[in-house]
């Protein structure tokens, strides 16, 4: 038994698989707290939409003319700008929210399309399919730093608002009448949201990254029956899921990122045959 355990932990004597496991936990950890929100208030498409945003912010800091790694730094800012301006037209017109979010989504990937076509033919290659589909185990130690930085500042701003947010989301119309800014907590959520959505672009790429936003707080809803059990209990599946995701993908040799969200995928819906039982 003890050479089993001693046979699955191996990986963690390699530097890149402790990186990994660090940058998936800490996303895994803050993508599932506001998610609780992000799904309460049926915003599950969002982070989606951001992710495709922060594809033309990534693109736009290659122009420019940093490095992939760097690049971050300026789709951190323009896709808060993007979650802003749709929470805007959310607030300020007839649409749906799925309505704003495809139209800016849409446009931003376009954009992004646009930024690498428009790059010099001298400018080093760009690996799309990396921005694409993202690789965990390939985190470098500025990007986990970047991931541990923005799940610490995200914590923290959480810490702050967190009870007035979780009214603002559970009973909005209430909140409102008690004096509390929902408005103004809404903006910032999407902001956080977007910041999250970011740094989880450079580890399981534009297409994977939602599902850490939104699957573990599904299921989380699914079992769950007050705020606060559905907010740990979405910490916990968005933790274990990506370690169980991480060293399933390592040991079978398979991507990492999509074993993790099969993985949380499979545990949703457990969760859904086990609440009809």
């Amino acid at each position: 038994m003890a050479e089993l355990v001693d046979a699955l932990l191996a990986p963690l004597s390699q530097g890149f698989v402790l990186r990994a496991l660090g940058a998936g936990a800490a996303l895994g950890a803050v993508g599932a707290v506001l998610g609780v929100f992000v799904v309460q208030r049926g915003l599950g498409l969002l982070s989606d939409g951001l992710a495709h945003a922060t594809f033309g912010g990534l693109a736009l800091g290659l122009l420019l003319g940093t490095t992939s790694d760097r690049a971050i730094w300026v789709a951190l800012p323009f896709t808060v700008l993007i979650a802003l301006g749709i929470q805007y037209v959310r607030r300020h017109t007839s649409l749906g929210g799925d309505v704003a979010t495809g139209v800016f989504f849409a446009v931003s990937f376009a954009a992004g399309i646009l930024f690498l076509g428009l790059r010099p033919a001298t400018a080093a290659p760009v690996n799309v399919e990396g921005l694409l589909f993202g690789s965990l185990l390939a985190v470098s130690p500025e990007a986990l730093a970047v991931t541990l930085v923005v799940a610490v500042v995200v914590v923290l701003i959480l810490a702050v608002i967190g009870p007035r947010l979780a009214y603002a989301t559970f009973d909005p119309e209430l909140a409102a009448l008690s004096g509390v800014p929902v408005p103004t907590l809404e903006y910032v959520l999407l902001a956080l949201t977007a910041l999250v959505v970011v740094v989880g672009v450079k580890t399981v790429g534009v297409v994977l990254v939602s599902a850490f936003v939104v699957i573990p707080a599904a299921t989380a809803n699914l079992v769950g029956r007050t705020p606060a059990r559905i907010a740990v209990l979405a910490v916990v599946l968005g933790v274990g899921g990506t370690a169980f995701g991480l060293f399933a993908s390592y040991h079978l040799n398979v991507a990492t990122g999509a074993t993790i969200i099969l993985t949380l995928g499979a545990l949703f819906f457990l969760a859904l045959v086990f609440r009809r039982r």
